[in-house]
């Protein structure tokens, strides 16, 4: 059994799958709509959202994150962790890198540490936080 994320995109879910599929080169192993679901709607759902992510599954870079909707409640909040993605090469950590700051925030540049050869820290357009590396020290 391993660990694999969960984020929770408060009804931005397919633009985030758009999103990581254009900046990280992600791959859709599944995804189901609420309307797809063998089971009836809970009582609580917002209605209108029958078109949103009820569960998708992205592979990046080998590794599976998996995502949702979730409940739709607004603004998605992403406090107290982030998601390490190393790179193979130099100019791969850049071009993540580059890809997750647009319409993000950086609060690392990428650059050469004690620890990688490269590595920097990005909250990408949803929130989420990123560090991304390459070349790390044994």
């Amino acid at each position: 059994m391993n660990i694999q994320p969960y984020l929770f995109f408060a009804g931005r879910c397919e633009e985030a799958i758009e999103f990581y599929r254009r900046t990280l080169d992600a791959h859709v192993d599944s995804m189901m709509r609420n309307k797809e679901s063998p089971m009836p709607q809970p009582p609580n759902t917002p209605p209108g959202t029958e078109n949103k992510i009820m569960h998708a599954s992205l592979r990046i870079s080998g590794d599976t994150v998996m995502m949702s909707d979730g409940m739709c409640e607004g603004q998605p909040r992403f406090e107290g962790f982030g998601l390490a993605l190393g790179a193979p090469d130099a100019a791969t950590a850049q071009r993540y890198f580059n890809g997750l700051a647009e319409g993000g925030q950086v609060r690392m540049p990428l650059q050469k540490t004690f620890f990688a050869e490269n590595f920097g820290m990005v909250a990408d357009r949803f929130g989420v936080l990123w560090m991304i590396l390459h070349g790390q020290s044994k």
